[in-house]
């Protein structure tokens, strides 16, 4: 029988979980073992699964589960170095050249396990089957705009936190806002037709903020791309890949300039196709913002789990988007999983 471990998280401020109760109900009925971990921060509660019929685990018990479980969580493990046999489903930030990347990828090697990467499971043309992408643009141009209000007033970005539901966030983004007496800031959004340009755009729209809406239309000539800096927020919601050209070049830390906040949603610092090359490492929740030039200011925000900030809307999107393919686990050989094994597999040819 196929099983299905879900994992607690174990990354600080993250509460977000892949699978809700009546996803867990649905596979069960499938035929699908489910295990599910306690957690002390996991965002839906765990009598919901129990009622499911889920068995449950002691959190963080995954690495004594049994050999053939498939482990599934949403962020990296923790960096300890060790072995990994199992088959995992996560998000694995192994496949564009990242340090972490290719360190995670030598522990599956040692340990005989797999990896199927959540940004790589996608169907017969190639688009992801799941995504947090609304919820992080949406989040993402959040935090941008807390730290453009920051500097209205002479200071820098707060910590960043969590929020019951996206009204809660909006109502006090407006009321930040508004306190600046300044008129609202522009921005542009390149991957605007995408699913986190989309929910970026949104965002800003809420909150009465001009939005520029760039695409693949718009970038095509590889730059350089001056219009960058004649707005006041940037929000980059294109995931680095070979090819994608460069937004802001380094030299724009000097340069004559509008700009004075980034969002890079797509939060890739370490990759060798980063198209933001003005700063060096994500932010935190508790700092999430990087300082990267002060005359004129120039902020960074590159949080990697934004939706987080919206644990339970972004969760059950998430998860009704992936349900369907859950449903398949019981064939890895062929569709999403296939797929997947297939893109794992290449990689660890490289490595």
């Amino acid at each position: 029988m196929t099983h299905l471990w879900v994992r607690a998280e174990q990354r600080p401020h993250e509460e977000r979980v892949g699978l809700t109760p009546d996803g867990a109900a649905a596979l069960i009925a499938a035929g699908i073992r489910v295990t599910v971990e306690e957690s002390s921060v996991r965002a839906i509660p765990m009598q919901g699964y129990k009622d499911a019929g889920c068995e449950v685990a002691p959190e963080n018990s995954w690495p004594d589960a049994p050999h053939d479980a498939i482990i599934f969580g949403l962020k990296e493990l923790p960096e300890d170095g060790s072995l990994l046999p199992h088959r995992h489903i996560m998000f694995g930030h192994a496949f564009k050249g990242q340090n972490s990347g290719r360190a995670l990828l030598d522990r599956f090697a040692a340990g005989g396990g797999t990896l199927y990467d959540l940004e790589y499971l996608v169907d017969e043309s190639g688009r992801r089957v799941a995504a947090f992408g609304y919820w992080a643009g949406y989040a993402g141009a959040a935090v941008t705009l807390k730290a453009w209000a920051a500097q209205q007033h002479g200071s820098v970005c707060g910590p960043a936190g969590v929020y019951p539901g996206k009204n809660a966030l909006n109502n006090e983004l407006l009321a930040t806002l508004d306190s600046t007496g300044a008129d609202r800031p522009t921005a542009i959004v390149i991957g605007a037709l995408g699913r986190v340009g989309t929910g970026a755009a949104d965002l800003c729209e809420a909150m009465g903020v001009a939005v520029t809406k760039w695409d693949m239309a718009e970038t095509a000539s590889g730059g350089p791309f001056p219009e960058i800096l004649d707005h006041d927020i940037f929000l980059n919601c294109i995931f680095a890949r070979p090819g994608t050209p460069v937004f802001v070049p380094r030299d724009a830390l000097t340069a004559p300039r509008q700009l004075t906040a980034i969002g890079d949603v797509a939060c890739d610092p370490d990759s060798d196709y980063n198209p933001v090359p003005v700063y060096d490492r994500a932010t935190t929740w508790d700092d999430p913002v990087l300082r990267v030039a002060s005359d004129p200011v120039l902020d960074v925000m590159a949080i990697d789990n934004l939706p987080s900030m919206l644990p339970v809307e972004s969760s059950e999107d998430y998860a009704a988007q992936l349900l369907p393919s859950l449903l398949t686990l019981t064939d890895l050989e062929q569709g999403v999983w296939g797929r997947a094994k297939a893109t794992f597999d290449a990689h660890m040819e490289r490595t």
